[in-house]
């Protein structure tokens, strides 16, 4: 869903591996026996960021949005993302094997990650021997792979992770790190990425970039003196030192764990085409049908005791009648879905924990009262419709931090995608409340709870608040998340079979904000906002 420019050193989204070299000798204690089988794993999808949903290659621009569901009815992890390994040498050409995959893949949601991003943090001492060109890169020592395999089972599992960003120039971490979250493909390139039993485990194809020595020397040479400012003689001598001994010590013998060799890199698309070929078929063995599932499971099931409906006083019961009817005008649509917002909302607080607070009165008394007993509160609204109720929340909460999620209804499965999602930083001890403006079958709050839980947000510090919803829509969330609070307006029995509301509200986004509804809308369907 994003692009990251893919460079050595930073954490790009398309697709690419990497894998890990490992040698004879001083390696034997990390890489597993020449006949260890490695059970393959399922794969995922994911990505997040605030970048651009485009993937830009020398040749095209792609739209790489819409994460389709990776969970199933019971909002459980069904698939994780399938993970490919790119190992070779130094300048052997993995990233530009990486692009010819992504580009060739076409596919959404796919990262593509470097080992380099996790060298690990030099010391003062080593600091000084890197600008000598006297530390060694090149071993494995050098890398990260507590980190590494940490932030790569997580990503796998589709859950965010933060990656750091490698300076090159100063031989250390920058301050600021990438937020990435998701992927139905990762891409994982680097030196040694084969040399940790645990790492390799988390691939699911391993391929070994084999290029002539001669063209990897000079395309080092290109690189590291216009790209990174070194001189020609440090990075001969970095070279014949270090880049050189340990690719014919750790990283050429791993080339016998690899599932694919690809001569001559990326101009081999013959092996790029076979590769391609197998993840497409990985791909469509994990496909789901979330949506089709939520229609019929939970029927005839009681209401859920996290389930908390407004009253239906005359006055709320009236502006139901209000909002309802198809023969409304927008002015007044607005403004008595505004009223009933305001309502919804301040219930949704009653349900914040809260404690004593004593206080002192002007005629000098004390007061008992209560106060929030919590960290923050942060609002998150599935766009379009949810964002409706914004301006409510900021009404009666004040600072309340604001996130967004836009996902939209495929047309051709039927299936809620993930487009695009920003969230404050550091949820997980927040109290969120998530809303939306109407639930049918549940799946698109069910995807965005999802994508809260793998922000770390806690399912019991997370309230779903929805103008109205219809029982199955309930059932659904309350069966998948049965820890999130539900507080809606009012709860409508039926779905019919193109999952409209019965009897429903109309689509929510195109009778507030005036536009025309595609013929077949859906309550749950979001429309793209116009900015």
């Amino acid at each position: 869903m994003y692009r990251v420019e893919v460079e050595r050193g930073h954490l790009e989204l398309y697709s690419t591996y990497s894998l890990h070299g490992g040698g004879e000798g001083s390696l034997d204690r990390l890489l597993p026996s020449i006949n260890t089988s490695l059970s393959p794993r399922k794969r995922t999808t994911s990505q997040c960021k605030s970048e651009p949903p485009l993937l830009r290659t020398s040749k095209r621009t792609i739209y790489t949005a819409g994460r389709p569901p990776w969970y199933n009815e019971h909002g459980t992890q069904s698939k994780e993302a399938f993970v490919i390994g790119l190992c070779g040498g130094s300048a052997s050409g993995k990233t530009t094997v990486a692009r010819k995959i992504i580009e060739a893949l076409d596919v959404p949601w796919v990262v593509l990650l470097s080992m380099d991003s996790f060298y690990k943090v030099l010391t003062a001492e080593q600091q000084l021997q890197a600008a000598n060109n006297d530390y060694n890169f090149d071993h494995p020592d050098a890398f990260d792979f507590s980190l590494l395999v940490h932030t790569l089972r997580k990503l796998k599992q589709g859950k965010s992770v933060k990656i750091p960003v490698y300076d090159f120039t100063t031989h250390g971490r920058q301050k600021e790190w990438k937020t990435v979250y998701g992927a139905s493909v990762i891409i994982f390139e680097g030196i040694m990425l084969f040399a940790d039993k645990e790492l390799l485990k988390l691939l699911d194809m391993k391929i070994f970039v084999d290029t002539d020595s001669d063209i990897r020397l000079v395309r080092r040479l290109r690189r590291d003196i216009t790209e990174r400012g070194r001189d020609i003689e440090g990075v001969i001598k970095q070279y014949n030192k270090f880049v050189k001994p340990a690719f014919e010590q750790y990283i050429e013998p791993t080339m016998r764990l690899a599932d694919i060799v690809v001569p001559r890199g990326g101009g081999n698309m013959v092996a790029i085409d076979l590769i391609v070929q197998h993840v497409h078929s990985q791909l469509e063995e994990r496909e789901l049908s979330v949506r089709a599932a939520l229609a019929s499971a939970h029927q005839a099931q009681p209401l859920p005791q996290t389930l908390s409906v407004l009253e239906s006083t005359p006055q709320v019961r009236g502006m139901h009648t209000i909002i309802r009817n198809k023969e409304t005008s927008r002015d007044e649509f607005i403004f008595y879905s505004k009223r009933l917002m305001r309502l919804l909302i301040e219930r949704a607080l009653s349900f914040l924990p809260s404690q004593v607070h004593i206080v002192q009165t002007p005629q000098g008394e004390d007061y008992e009262g209560r106060t929030f007993h919590g960290k923050r509160i942060t609002g998150v609204s599935i766009l379009r419709a949810g964002e409706t109720m914004e301006p409510a929340l900021r009404a009666v909460c004040k600072d309340v931090r604001i996130g967004k999620i836009l996902i939209q209804t495929n047309q051709d499965t039927g299936e809620p995608e993930l487009h695009y999602l920003r969230l404050p930083k550091d949820i997980s001890e927040d109290h969120v409340i998530l809303t939306d403006c109407t639930v049918s079958t549940g799946a698109a709050a069910m995807m965005a709870i999802r994508v809260l839980l793998y922000h770390d947000a806690q399912e019991d510090k997370i309230l779903l608040v929805s103008l109205l919803m219809a029982e199955m829509g309930v059932h659904s969330v309350a069966y998948a998340f049965p820890q999130v609070k539900i507080i809606t307006t009012a709860v409508d029995k039926k779905v019919n079979d193109l999952f409209h509301i019965i009897p429903g509200i109309g689509n929510f986004g195109d009778r507030y904000f005036g536009t025309d509804a595609p013929p077949d809308w859906s309550d749950d369907d979001m429309d793209e906002p116009s900015c």
